[in-house]
């Protein structure tokens, strides 16, 4: 089976190049935000798939490197995809949609941080400034129905 790309794997083009990011997430209660720093390498594959590679220095110490797969399923009508770090053993698999122009909203479901028997939801929001900037956060779904930040990121294209 061979599909054509349609303007929502164009979308997608945006995320190719190398990227510097900085992050940050928050403290313990009454710290100051952690912040780290890394790269993160964005190819094509294809007209369909865009794949990236991220490396960088965890909070806490120590190098990490994540990898993220995003393309459009013409079927279902969603972003899907994928994420994967050398921290955990967990696969992160993505459904998502744009908001507006800009905006690409991916949820996955995984393990709660607070008690890793029982699953949430999480989403992770990538929002671009311009075609050379981009802001990420993630966020999780507590058990009262709202959304809490767990992270953000700005990414600036290096080329």
């Amino acid at each position: 089976m061979m599909e054509s790309a349609v303007r929502e794997h164009e979308w997608l083009k945006r995320f190719v190049g190398k990227w510097r990011y900085d992050s940050e997430c928050p403290a313990e209660p009454g710290g100051p935000p952690v912040k780290f720093d890394g790269i993160e390498t964005v190819r094509a594959i294809g007209d369909l798939w865009v794949v990236g590679e991220s490396k960088g220095e965890m909070p806490g110490g120590g190098e990490a490197t994540m990898i993220m797969t995003c393309g459009f399923h013409i079927g279902s009508g969603k972003y899907v995809g994928s994420w994967i770090g050398s921290m955990m053993t967990h696969m992160w698999v993505y459904s998502g949609w744009l908001e507006g122009d800009n905006t690409l909203v991916l949820e996955a479901e995984g393990p709660r941080f607070d008690d890793p028997s029982k699953k949430t939801k999480y989403r992770d929001i990538t929002v671009f400034k311009t075609p050379d900037h981009r802001a990420f956060r993630s966020e999780v779904l507590g058990e009262d129905g709202k959304w809490t930040q767990l992270m953000s990121m700005d990414f600036h294209r290096v080329k």
